[in-house]
């Protein structure tokens, strides 16, 4: 991946973070965070990254309690304890984007829009 492309995927995250930790997130917004969950999840499967699977699920339930209290209540932000687990896997992103081959990243995005149209609730496995 070019430097100008992960520079530019990795302001975005982090753009998506700050607006949903403030309550000013939206749908668009949570879900580029939780896109980012789950490419930095399946690149790490793919031997870019050595983090613990644990925080991976607690960033991908804190989406999922967003949701839950955005369809409630209309309120678009990130519960506060989890915004650390949040800023570490972006970081982890971070370097992910910039040291995995282009041809790595391709694969896990395919492998997200695999997930996303099939009936697994998580590609999250905490054996691993």
């Amino acid at each position: 991946m070019d430097r100008a492309s992960a520079n530019e995927q990795s302001l975005a995250n982090h753009l998506a973070l700050v607006a949903c930790r403030s309550g000013h997130g939206n749908g668009h917004l949570v879900n580029e965070l939780i896109r980012a969950v789950y490419l930095s999840w399946f690149l790490q499967r793919a031997g870019y990254g050595n983090y613990p699977a644990e925080q991976f699920k607690i960033a991908e339930c804190a989406v999922e309690a967003t949701l839950a209290h955005a369809h409630e209540t209309g309120e678009w932000q990130i519960p506060s304890d989890v915004v650390v687990d949040f800023e570490a896997l972006l970081a982890l992103h971070d370097s992910q984007l910039a040291s995995a081959p282009l041809h790595a990243v391709l694969e896990a995005e395919q492998r997200l829009r695999t997930f996303v149209g099939g009936t697994s609730d998580s590609p999250i496995l905490l054996s691993t």
